[in-house]
């Protein structure tokens, strides 16, 4: 499903440095990602995502090698397979939760909106307990809410793959275990690959798979 060899990313500046030679994770694999703040994490998820692009090597999703497609085409192809929660939510504040679910719609034409997608979005919010508040905008909800609804909009494409940062960091214990609940249950009915970073070791256990980060990272200077 997602398979990454001989990559190494860093940033322009700073002595952030990325190396991993393979990594695969199994199509309907859910796989946890801990390790310390500024190892990579995050960067990784959007690496896979294709929002940032490796110095080398290559990062193949269900056979398409993502690092490889242009800017356009590898923007539709995440649009409409890969289900991306991050970790600051990136809600449109100008939009009602309901729009904000359905963002994806709206930015990818070969996604038709139309009424079975909005009422799947309504039913995804109602499962995470923000059913009642699609009529509210996004500079009116709690932290919390909010990333109830990045949630909603990760899940509302029925994606191959979900990518979620942090998918827990702001809820309680009630609302975490929705959250989670909808992310298995949307995993397990679409056959979806499933990566989560998370610094929550309490829900490690419901993850086939845990993968220290720590392994990946390198300061530049010390890189070879």
């Amino acid at each position: 499903m997602v398979e990454i060899k001989s990559l190494q990313f860093r940033y322009d500046e700073g002595d952030f440095f990325l190396k991993i030679d393979h990594l695969k994770v199994a199509q309907r694999e859910r796989v946890a990602i801990v390790g310390p703040s500024g190892s990579g994490k995050t960067t990784l998820l959007n690496l896979i995502a294709g929002i940032m692009i490796p110095r080398s090597g290559q990062i193949v999703i269900n056979e398409v090698e993502i690092s490889a497609l242009h800017d356009s085409v590898r923007r539709d192809f995440r649009i409409a397979n890969i289900g991306l929660v991050f970790q600051e939510f990136e809600l449109l504040e100008y939009l009602n939760v309901l729009d904000n679910i359905l963002l994806p719609f709206r930015i990818n034409r070969t996604l038709r909106l139309n009424r079975e997608a909005r009422e799947h979005a309504a039913v995804l919010a109602d499962s995470v307990g923000i059913g009642n508040k699609l009529a509210r905008y996004a500079n009116h909800l709690s932290q919390g809410e909010r990333q109830r609804v990045a949630v909603c909009r990760a899940l509302v494409v029925n994606p191959t793959l979900l990518l979620v940062d942090e998918p827990t960091g702001n809820l309680d214990a009630v609302n975490k275990h929705r959250v989670l609940d909808s992310l298995f249950d949307c995993a397990n009915k679409h056959d979806a690959t499933l990566i989560a970073v998370t610094h929550d070791h309490d829900i490690l256990d419901r993850f086939q798979r845990v993968i220290d980060f720590k392994q990946f990272y390198a300061h530049a200077d010390s890189a070879s």
